[in-house]
Formats: structure tokens, sequence, C-alpha cells
């Protein structure tokens, strides 16, 4: 893949598809909360704010194509949660689809697990295109028959039917967080997964829904001694007893089960020691890490804070061993940002499937790619900003051009100065397809996938 940085430069990713209407007048239920691509990609799956899944399924012939084309045509649509109301609490729990994971595929049939922020279900999705006829006992439209009326025995058949798709929760977990849950992970053992909440991180097993046990709990005696908050956990890919969560001051704790059934006490922490000199009344929050990433390889692990994007190789928790400023041009406009609430966006990111390039979101409709270096630790190749916007569905399997912001008054041409981003326009949820270069988007309520021509 190539990578340019030039001014307006041109690069090989272009516009696939957009799912969405691309229309200014959009509900708060139809912004896109969450993106997923299921383990070979076959399936992308997106939750909103209005409890709703959607699963796009790739359409076969674009991958007959040369050079494969990523298409994606909705599958199957389905109402995952509703809103609820907590009266000891008395609290509104919100429909919202927090994360999705999808269950490595066992049989004809596909599972993901979706969580609001106080419920998990696991969803059963699968197709019927065959109905059986000749009931003896009951009539075609599924209606009793008069046992006097049956003069004969009848053989049923199974004859050919309309596909359908049908969605159907197999278990539902609850009552086991107080707090929000703001993550989910599947176990490698594909038996088990983990839930977070603000200050505890459960772990389940699939089959047991009205059982689940602690293994981190960092809530206080006295709530008000509270320093910090778990923000994300991720199960290590390939070792079931591993997993990391990160926390709003900045850190990452790596645990291992093996140790003792209450992770309280980490294996290894990460966490990069602040400069003195450039703290300031904003270096908390900013430094609070949003999402925390696991290399497919599981050797590298990726963290995304408000500016920038950081990996760690786990064998080292000194210091990254590679960092990515996503948008430094904003330093100089924190204040602002906290004024409007910008400042507490939490953005996502995520890998690609070789592990050589890092994705995450911005502002202004902006989403930033990062090609990793060969040879050498913090050795970079290329970086890259694109648009998800309406130009680019209006130019369909046209390369996109590459963004630039100035963040001075002076700029060149085809920059955009800092002043003018629309910071409504905010890219916090990426997904990357796990064998090829197609990536999702969400902006607001719509989807783009983009594709690399290469």
């Amino acid at each position: 893949m190539r990578l340019h940085t030039g001014n307006g430069g041109e690069t090989t990713w272009c516009f696939s598809q957009v799912k969405g209407t691309l229309e200014d007048d959009v509900t708060e239920a139809d912004l896109i909360s969450c993106v997923e691509f299921n383990h070979d990609g076959e399936l992308l799956a997106t939750g909103d704010k209005g409890g709703r899944v959607v699963i796009f399924q790739r359409d076969p012939a674009s991958k007959q194509c040369v050079p494969k084309k990523g298409e994606y045509n909705v599958y199957s649509t389905f109402q995952s949660h509703e809103p609820e109301f907590d009266y000891l609490k008395s609290l509104e729990i919100e429909e919202k689809i927090n994360k999705i994971r999808w269950l490595k595929r066992k049989n004809q049939a596909h599972f993901l697990l979706s969580t609001n922020d106080k419920t998990i279900k696991l969803w059963k999705v699968s197709e019927r295109d065959k109905r059986v006829t000749g009931y003896n006992t009951r009539e075609e439209g599924g209606r009793p028959r008069d046992p006097t009326r049956v003069t004969a025995l009848r053989v049923p058949t199974v004859r050919p039917a309309d596909l359908m798709v049908e969605a159907s929760p197999r278990r539902i977990f609850a009552n086991a967080h107080t707090y929000h849950i703001n993550s989910i992970s599947l176990n490698s053992d594909q038996e088990t997964y983990l839930s977070a909440d603000d200050l505890r991180i459960n772990l389940w097993h699939l089959e047991i829904t009205d059982q689940s046990f602690n293994i981190v709990d960092i809530k206080p005696a006295n709530m008000e001694e509270l320093t910090e908050v778990i923000t994300a956990a991720e199960f290590h890919p390939t070792e079931c007893n591993l997993f990391v969560y990160s926390s709003s001051k900045g850190t990452i704790r790596l645990c291992d089960m093996r140790a003792a059934a209450l992770c309280d006490r980490h294996a290894k922490l990460f966490e990069e020691p602040e400069d003195p000199h450039a703290r300031s009344f904003f270096s908390e929050i900013i430094s609070s890490i949003s999402d925390v990433k696991l290399s497919n390889s599981g050797r590298y692990m990726m963290s995304r804070d408000y500016l920038g994007l950081k990996v760690w190789d786990l064998r080292m928790e000194t210091k990254p061993v590679e960092t990515y400023p996503v948008h430094e041009y904003l330093r100089s406009k924190l204040c602002s940002l906290y004024e409007n609430d910008c400042i507490f966006d939490k953005f996502e990111c995520c890998w690609s499937g070789d592990d050589q390039r890092l994705m995450t979101g911005s502002y202004n409709g902006f989403f930033r790619i990062f090609e990793r270096g060969g040879a050498g630790a913090g050795a970079r190749r290329g970086e890259l900003t694109l648009e998800a916007s309406r130009d680019a569905a209006a130019r369909p399997r046209q390369p996109l051009r590459a963004r630039r912001v100035a963040a001075t008054a002076k700029r060149k041409k085809d920059e955009i100065s800092v002043d003018c981003l629309d910071f409504n326009k905010k890219i916090l949820h990426t997904a990357w397809h796990p064998h090829e270069s197609i990536i999702a988007v969400a902006a607001t309520n719509n989807l783009f996938i983009f594709q690399d021509k290469f």
C-alpha cells in the first residue's frame, strides 16, 4: 500500500459504499455507536443509539471482481435492546448499543454479543430457506386440525421457501453491573468473555447467565477517594489467561488470571512518564485512554488518548515503542474543546489484519491511517488523513484526496484551517477487515466503506 503525505496528493484508497441517507436531519436514535467485522470479514455489524443492530453481508459478486470490491448489502436488522427504567435507582437505562463482538463461527449460524449500559445479549443469526408442509395435526396456516377429520396418515415434506434471516436472543446476561458497561471481549477459548464497567470487570461463561466472577474491582471503600476509572478492557488474542484494561489516568494494566482469582495485582503496568514541563490544567483529561486494542499477533498493544496513538510492546513496560500524533494541532484549542465537552469524546482505534497499519478517527469527518515501519523501534513509513463525506460518496471508485490541517494562520493550498473544523462531525468508531484492505467508518448515521485499490 502507498501512503502519500504530500500536500493535496491522491491516495490509493477509494470510496466503495455508504450506508445511510446523507441527510442533514438526523435523529439521535440513528447515530451509529459501534462497528465490528466478524472473523472472516464476510459480515459487518453496526449498532446505533436506538438499540438496533444492522448486519451487512459482503456481496458475493464483489469478491469475484479483479480487483476485488468491498461491497456490502443489508443482511439482517433487529432490535437488540429497548429502553428500560431502574425503579430502585430511579434511572433510565438507554437502549444505545455500546459494543458488538462476534463469536467465531462453528456451524451454519452466526453468533454475536451486544451490550447496552447494563445488559449483554447473545444473539443467534441464522438463515431459513425451507419450510415443512403436510402436517397431520394442523393446517398449513398453523391452526390445529380437528382429529376426527384426519382420515389418512401423511408424511411431512420439506420444500424450498424464500430466504429468511432470523435473529433470536439465546442468552441474556443481566444484573451484574452497577455502573455503565464500556467493554466486552471474547476470550480465545470461545467459551468465556469479560465485561467491564467504570470500576469492575466480570468474567462470564457463555452458557451461564445467572452467575459471573468478579476479576477486577477498583472501587474504594470511600467513593470520595476515587481517583481513576476503567475505560476499556480486552482479552489477549491467543493467551486465554491474559487480559488488559486501561484507566482514566493513562495507564494500562496486564493481568494474569493464573496468579489469583481476583486480579487486583497486575502482572505489568504500562505507563509513560509525564513531562513535568508540559503539564497543564488539561493534562489528566487528555491522557485518559479511551480505547486499547491488542494486535492480532498478540505481541503489541495500541492505546488511544485524546491527542494521539501509542503502540506498546508487551515485553517493555517503560515507554511506548511508537507514538503517532492524531490531531496535535488541537492542543492550542483545548480550552474551547473543554467548554463544548469535545475534550471528553471517546475515540476508538483498530489494527489492520497484518498489524502493519493503524486507524483512528478525528473531527471534521477526518480519520487517520498510519503505516508502521518495518525496521527499528519507532520507525514509521507514512501517515494519511482522509475524509468520510458526501464528496467522497459523489466520486465512487475515485482515489481519495489526502487532507491536511494548517495549525497556523498561514495555510497552503488545499489545507483547511484548524479554526474551520466542524467538531460535530466526529469519527469515533472505525473497523478494519481482518484479511483485506477494506475499512468501515461510522460518521453520524452513515457507514462509509473504503478500500485500497492496490
